[in-house]
């Protein structure tokens, strides 16, 4: 089973990830993009369970996250986005996004023109491996692990993506392809208990994490 439906405290993983956009009046509609077999067998809304609105039609992503993201940006195009529109990007196996996070994000964007992201200062001290061993010690000074949701206008994200396209330059979030534009994206301090679930062990964490917020199952 995807990540994104494994239950976690008895609702899936990507049912958390979508709660603390649920009911903030800035975001006009939430697009899912998912595996094409999910949709074409109508299981993803069994597997999701119930949501309410502002959830749009889910369109089908592809081979890596950029082709993904970009299915999902002309998506809203094709259903009444304009290029000027902020878009929020978001992990559909991050399940512990903090609400205040969310809202800090949004309000960041009235001063933040070349878009933002949820980001956490590196706090370990970082090791670069050489034949399995230690062989130096990275500067950890400046130094920021990118988290979701990312925010940027949606035309001139879905143009970042095309280019990297037609460069063939592997894209891992969103930001990387804005810098590769020459945009300088604001990093708005988030928490680090917002986890992406690829391991059995994170999903052990996320339920902790969502237990000692006291969050409903």
């Amino acid at each position: 089973q995807a990540k994104q439906y494994v239950l976690l405290r008895d609702r899936p993983v990507i049912a958390h990830a979508l709660a603390a956009f649920l009911g903030e009046p800035r975001i006009a509609g939430i697009q899912l993009v998912l595996p094409g077999e999910d949709i074409a067998t109508g299981a993803w809304r069994e597997l999701l369970g119930p949501v309410p609105a502002p959830l749009l039609p889910p369109v089908v992503g592809g081979g890596l996250r950029a082709d993904s993201v970009r299915h999902g940006l002309e998506a809203l195009l094709r259903q009444g986005a304009v290029p000027s529109d902020w878009v929020l990007v978001h992990d559909a196996a991050r399940p512990c996004l903090r609400r205040e996070d969310l809202l800090r994000l949004l309000e960041s964007l009235a001063n933040a023109p070349q878009g933002a992201l949820l980001a956490v200062p590196v706090a370990d001290t970082l090791k670069r491996g050489e034949d399995g061993c230690s062989s130096g010690t990275v500067d950890r000074e400046g130094l920021w692990r990118a988290l979701t949701p990312q925010a940027f206008p949606l035309g001139a994200l879905l143009v970042a993506l095309e280019a990297a396209r037609a460069e063939h330059r592997q894209i891992t979030d969103e930001a990387s392809a804005m810098e590769a534009q020459g945009w300088r994206p604001r990093l708005i301090p988030g928490h680090g208990d917002n986890i992406k679930v690829t391991l059995s062990d994170d999903l052990m964490l996320a339920a902790a994490i969502l237990a000692a917020r006291g969050e409903e199952g």
